[in-house]
């Protein structure tokens, strides 16, 4: 619905002779803005690599991971460097921007194997691996933050 709810026009599939990929919609890519890329990177490569995406990139900006599946399609995950007024205010979730990302896992086992990891490279946990029925029945996820502060999470919900 637009914000005068009426119904949004419904729009052609521009994909053309294009491959299919995953669900349309799916997020592309997403690029995190963070203090100091550099000291997040090894956090993000443990989180990151453990989904299966591979850092592909390294600039002066920061860094790029992708994951790119046979039946999901692509999706890519960027930490910036923030700019000189950014870096001296802590993130707030309740500001206007990022709540938090949420990204799918395969199974409870998965969200715990990542919790496990989280906990060797001493990640703040905010909230451990549990069942959340007040989401949707079987919603079981682990609740984390980057070195920013940043509220990240990994859910399977059947």
């Amino acid at each position: 619905m637009s914000r005068t709810n009426q119904p949004l026009a419904a729009q052609p599939d521009r994909r053309g002779d294009r491959e299919p990929f995953g669900m349309r919609g799916t997020i592309h890519h997403l690029d995190l803005t963070v203090k100091d890329p550099w000291v997040s990177r090894a956090f993000y490569d443990a989180v990151l690599g453990f989904m299966g995406y591979r850092r592909v990139k390294e600039d002066d900006r920061g860094f790029d991971w992708n994951l790119q599946t046979p039946h999901a399609g692509f999706c890519s995950i960027g930490i910036v460097r923030a700019d000189e007024a950014g870096r001296s205010r802590p993130h707030s979730r309740y500001a206007p921007g990022l709540h938090h990302v949420a990204w799918q896992a395969a199974s409870r086992a998965d969200v715990d194997q990542l919790h496990e990891r989280l906990v060797a490279i001493g990640a703040t946990i905010l909230d451990p691996p549990a069942e959340y029925p007040q989401y949707s029945p079987g919603y079981y996820a682990v609740f984390f933050a980057d070195p920013d502060g940043l509220k990240l999470e990994y859910v399977h919900a059947p």
